[in-house]
C-alpha cells in the first residue's frame, strides 16, 4: 500500500486512520472543502480542494494509483477508483470491490429514487455504531 487518501468532509473516522497509519508510518492526505484542521503527524497532510460538488473526490481520482487505500462512503467514487486498482474501504470497515461495486450502486441509485418520490424516506440513514468503528479498524488494521 502506497498512501491513504481520505474523503475527509463527513468522515467519522479520522483519528482512526492516522493511528493506524502512524502505526505503520503510512501517508494519509485528508482531502475537504475547508473546515477541518491540521493535524499533528507529519505522516498526514491537509489537501483544501475549492468549494463546489464533489471538488475532494475529484483531486482524489486524479491522484489515486493501484494499490493505494481510499476510505470514503460515496460510490461514484469508489466505483472509481476501483478501476484504477485501488482498494476502497467504506466507513463501516466493509470493502468495495469489482465484484461488489455493481450491486452497491444499483441499490444507492434505487434508494436515491425512493428518497426522492417518498418524503417519509428522507434522512432514514443507519446510525453510525461503535460495532462499526471497531469493524472499520479491525478491516484497515488487516489490509495493512
Amino acid at each position: 500500500m502506497k498512501k491513504i487518501y481520505v474523503d475527509a468532509d463527513a468522515c467519522p473516522v479520522k483519528e482512526e486512520i492516522i493511528r493506524v497509519a502512524n502505526r505503520h508510518k503510512l501517508n494519509v492526505l485528508m482531502v475537504c472543502n475547508g473546515g477541518i484542521r491540521p493535524f499533528k503527524s507529519d505522516l498526514v497532510k491537509l489537501i483544501i480542494v475549492s468549494e463546489g460538488s464533489d471538488e475532494a473526490d475529484k483531486w482524489i481520482y486524479d491522484q489515486v494509483s493501484k494499490d493505494d487505500i481510499v476510505i470514503t462512503a460515496d460510490i461514484p467514487l469508489a466505483a472509481k477508483c476501483i478501476a484504477k486498482e485501488a482498494v476502497v474501504l467504506k466507513h463501516d470497515g466493509n470493502f468495495l470491490t469489482e465484484n461488489n461495486i455493481g450491486n452497491v450502486l444499483a441499490t444507492r441509485d434505487l434508494m436515491s429514487d425512493l428518497r426522492s418520490s417518498d418524503p417519509f424516506l428522507k434522512g432514514k440513514n443507519k446510525p453510525y455504531s461503535k460495532a462499526d468503528r471497531s469493524k472499520f479498524l479491525t478491516s484497515l488494521e488487516n489490509l495493512i
